[in-house]
């Protein structure tokens, strides 16, 4: 069964369960599979080394991943406007991944949480898709057919799947952002499956 990878990094939990929507959503689609896995924390000390499996959670990615999905979903809070350190260490490492193609062709999209409304959802979006380009990805978003992107009250952007977490950091995801993550899941393996 074709997979969809699942790829986020989570400090608070919001874009863990923003995962497990997307995740749902892909696995909607019939045929198709959803592949959660996460990025380790970067470290400020050089000589700290991430256990080699998470003690909980989903497990870290690894190349093969890459390779094996049809499509890929990533995931990150927002920091200043930008995708959070770790996963932007990951995206870095991908050097040899972007020279043989692994990517080009596949499907991409992305989701993201912020404390506030204005914290930089869409910039840390745009922010993320713009590695997915250099690859070769066709990017997938959320088209106003979703009628709740003209309503929601908390997250969802055209640029992907969002959470509005609020200044005390509330992970629990309403109603219209479960129900835009899940779209954007549904949308991704919809179009992966029409590729493959």
């Amino acid at each position: 069964m074709p997979d969809i990878l699942v790829l986020y990094y989570s400090r608070g939990g919001s874009v863990l369960r923003l995962a497990r929507q997307v995740a749902r959503g892909v696995e909607e689609v019939p045929g198709m599979a959803a592949r959660v896995r996460t990025v380790p924390p970067v470290s400020a000390v050089t000589t700290a080394v991430a256990p080699p499996v998470p003690d909980e959670g989903a497990p870290y990615v690894e190349p093969h991943d890459l390779v094996e999905c049809v499509g890929l979903a990533l995931g990150s809070p927002t920091r200043f406007g930008n995708m959070a350190a770790p996963l932007k260490h990951w995206l870095d490492g991908l050097g040899g991944e972007w020279a043989s193609g692994t990517l080009v062709g596949k499907p991409a999209a992305a989701f993201t949480s912020t404390a506030t409304h204005h914290g930089g959802q869409e910039a840390t979006l745009l922010t993320m898709l713009v590695p997915l380009l250099h690859h070769g990805c066709v990017l997938v978003g959320l088209p106003y057919t979703e009628p709740l992107l003209s309503t929601t009250r908390g997250g969802g952007t055209p640029y992907g799947a969002s959470h509005v977490a609020g200044t005390d950091d509330n992970p629990q995801l309403t109603d219209d952002e479960a129900h835009l993550a899940r779209a954007l899941g549904r949308r991704l393996a919809t179009i992966a499956a029409r590729l493959a």
